[in-house]
Order: C-alpha cells, then structure tokens, then sequence
C-alpha cells in the first residue's frame, strides 16, 4: 500500500508544484496582484513555495530537528518539531548537542520494528512447532530468509565454529535492511543515508572482526597488522617488514571505510537520481510526456531491491572479514 500513496503524493506534489506558478503568471498578465504587491513578488514568492512544496525527496536523506508526518493539502506535510535539549559540555571536544534528530527517531523506529517482528516470528515459529510440527505463514517466510542467511552467507564466510557471531550478523542484516525500508515509506526517512550512522555501524563491525581475530589467534593476531615472514632471510625479512606493515594496517581500515561508503551512496543515489528525475518536469516546464515521473517510479521500485541488496552485502562482507581474520594463522 505504501507504494500507491507515494505515487500520488508525488501527483499531488507536483499540481500543487505547477498551480501556485501557474496562479502567479497570470496575476502577472492581468498586471495585479494580491493586498498591493508586485507580480513579480508574487512569482518570485509562488515559485519559492511551489519549490518548497514539492521538495519531497530531500527530506528523505537529510537530518533535521524536525519530522514530516502526513498533512493536509497542497503540501500533504505536516512539521513536527523534536524536542531540543543544552548542548552538553565534553572535556576535550567541546559543547555537544544530544538532541534527538529525524535519523535518531528513525532508526529507533527500525530497531524497534525489528524486535517486534522478529520475537513474534520466533513466537509462533515455537507455537506452530509446537502444535503442526512447523512454521506456517509470515513466520514459515521468515524462518527461509534467516535460514539462508545463516546456512548460506554466514557460516561458509565465517568459517569453523561460527554460530557465535550468527546473532550479531543477523541484527546488522535487519537492522539496516528496515532503516533502508522505513526510507522508502512516505514521510520517512533513510537513517543509512547519514554517513554518521553507516561509519558507526562500520565501526562496530571493524571492533567485532578485530576482536574475532584476536580470540581465534592469540598473539598470531599481530601477525596481521606487522608483516613478519619467517621464511625470507633476516635482511628481506626487516625491509619487507618496513614496506608492508603500512600497507597491511592501512588494509585494515580500509574494510570498514568500504563498508561505509558503500552503504551511505548506495542509499543516497537512488533519492538523488528520483530527485533529478522530477526536477526535470519543472526544467523542461511540462509533465505532457510523463516519462520523468515513470522513470522516476522505477528507480523507487529498483530502490525496494536495493534496500534488501545492500544490507545483504554489509551481512556478507562482514561475514568475509570475520572469516579472514579468524584464518589468518593459516
């Protein structure tokens, strides 16, 4: 159902977006214009609010202190300002604000729903075990997707005596997969399209990956950041220490930054391209063809795949980084 509405509140956005020009162009050719002011006031001020109404794409990806919650008519917008609490002091780094922003809610949101459908699934996965043998319905669909994940993606990756980091792995995969969906819904907003969160979650996952490897190889850990080969001569052995511990510590940040950087645009292009697309009826200044706006529903129809494509990929490479570091002995 959440598809049909965006639709046609991109419809309405868009005659809201051409009436209030449309309005202005013809108090101009009338030379009037309304309590006394000039026409081109008027335009200037119509074509600023028509601007304003139609930007429904932007706030999908950028952060305020304030949510979009359905509204009435022409803007089908209503502002909601989040509370603003006194920036904290920090020693060392300053005055910090702690307030709530639309990413924070959100992404709230989405841990919140992940926990209320996963603990109902495990639910009645348990009652219809318990009562026909197996799952049946949402529950029986749930249960395949965690399934793959953890028989298909995350054991083969992460290798001998994986189950450990099973549970962590699967809260990643939903985790971002909601905050992807909640960004696709009307009046949402895409907490992955915050660079902030994509590098704390990156974060995480480099600490897990690292901590992974020290427990698998103990003080072999090191071997993994100093390149030490005790097969080459003493003298190859110190300057090939010298050329490839640089680059073996810069490898190691480099994992996380990827898993950063590949989240965040992955989840920010495709707003931006739907974004261009409908800019593009109000440069060319007719909606005639309609081809824009079409293009513009396959791209939110391709971002749909994208949200499950791209919190699959975090899950997998996480999953190969775990199993690197824990094989890194051999």
């Amino acid at each position: 159902m959440t598809r049909p509405i965006r639709i046609l509140t991109v419809l309405a956005a868009v005659v809201a977006g051409f009436a209030l020009p449309l309005r202005a162009q013809a108090d101009a050719a009338h030379g009037t214009a309304p309590h006394g002011e000039t026409a081109q006031a008027v335009g200037a001020a119509a074509a600023a609010q028509a601007t304003e109404q139609v930007d429904i794409i932007t706030p999908h990806i950028t952060d305020s202190h304030e949510l979009e919650l359905p509204g009435p008519p022409p803007t089908f917008v209503t502002h909601v300002h989040l509370p603003r609490w006194a920036p904290v002091n920090v020693p060392g780094i300053g005055a910090v604000d702690f307030s709530p922003t639309k990413h924070v809610v959100f992404m709230l949101v989405a841990a919140l729903t992940a926990a209320v459908v996963l603990i109902g699934v495990a639910r009645a996965h348990a009652k219809h075990s318990h009562r026909a043998g197996a799952p049946k319905g949402f529950a029986a669909g749930m249960e395949g997707m965690i399934l793959y994940l953890r028989n298909e993606v995350i054991l083969p990756n992460v290798g001998h005596h994986g189950n450990g980091f099973v549970p962590f792995l699967l809260t990643l995969f939903f985790f971002i997969l909601l905050c992807n969906l909640w960004g696709i819904v009307p009046w949402g907003a895409t907490a992955t399209g915050n660079i902030a969160v994509t590098a704390t979650l990156a974060i995480i996952t480099f600490f897990v990956v690292e901590a992974a490897g020290i427990r698998a190889n103990g003080l072999g850990y090191l071997n993994t950041i100093f390149y030490w080969n005790t097969d080459l001569p003493l003298p190859m052995r110190i300057l090939m220490f010298i050329i490839l511990t640089p680059i073996e510590i810069v490898g190691k940040l480099t994992k996380p930054f990827a898993l950063m950087i590949r989240l965040f645009a992955n989840m920010t292009a495709g707003h931006i391209v739907v974004l261009a697309l409908i800019g593009m009826i109000f440069a060319f200044k007719s909606i005639a063809s309609g081809a824009p706006f079409i293009m513009a529903v396959l791209i939110n129809v391709l971002e749909l795949f994208v949200a499950f494509l791209q919190a699959f990929i975090f899950t997998l490479l996480s999953s190969v980084f775990i199993g690197q570091i824990r094989e890194a002995h051999h």
